[in-house]
């Protein structure tokens, strides 16, 4: 099983799922607006942050930047979810300070694989996995 090594956590992606797989009662908010990520990062203090890439494909770069340049969110690791890989793209997203890159194949696989080890494993447990993965039907 994959565990979840942060306390807080941050889904910042569409309302087309629900987050009722959570569970072992971590702190856990979801939020679809783009203009409430900071002041939700402010309130919250997560200590991972799940952006979905697809849905904020135009404001991602802007985001990222301001999560770099200010001292106070340096603690806080990110991750993006991605339908499908893109060397140019990925090697921004990390360039711009993504600590991990979760891709849609990558989250169905190891939620059949009831043994997955490997990236994922230092951060993540089946319940995220698996609502990760439903973000992709």
């Amino acid at each position: 099983m994959i565990r979840l090594r942060s306390k807080n956590i941050l889904l910042v992606a569409p309302d087309t799922f629900s987050v009722e797989f959570l569970s072992d009662n971590k702190p856990f908010r979801h939020i679809s607006a783009v203009g409430s990520i900071f002041p939700t990062i402010h309130e919250t203090k997560p200590n991972l942050v799940i952006f979905d890439y697809a849905y904020l494909s135009k404001d991602i770069e802007r985001i990222l930047r301001r999560l770099q340049t200010n001292q106070a969110y340096s603690k806080i690791k990110i991750c993006c979810y991605k339908e499908l890989p893109h060397t140019k793209t990925d090697d921004l997203l990390k360039t711009l300070g993504v600590d991990h890159i979760l891709y849609q194949d990558d989250l169905k696989k190891s939620v059949q694989n009831k043994n997955t080890t490997g990236a994922f494993s230092t951060i993540f447990e089946a319940p995220i996995i698996n609502l990760l993965a439903k973000t992709s039907h």
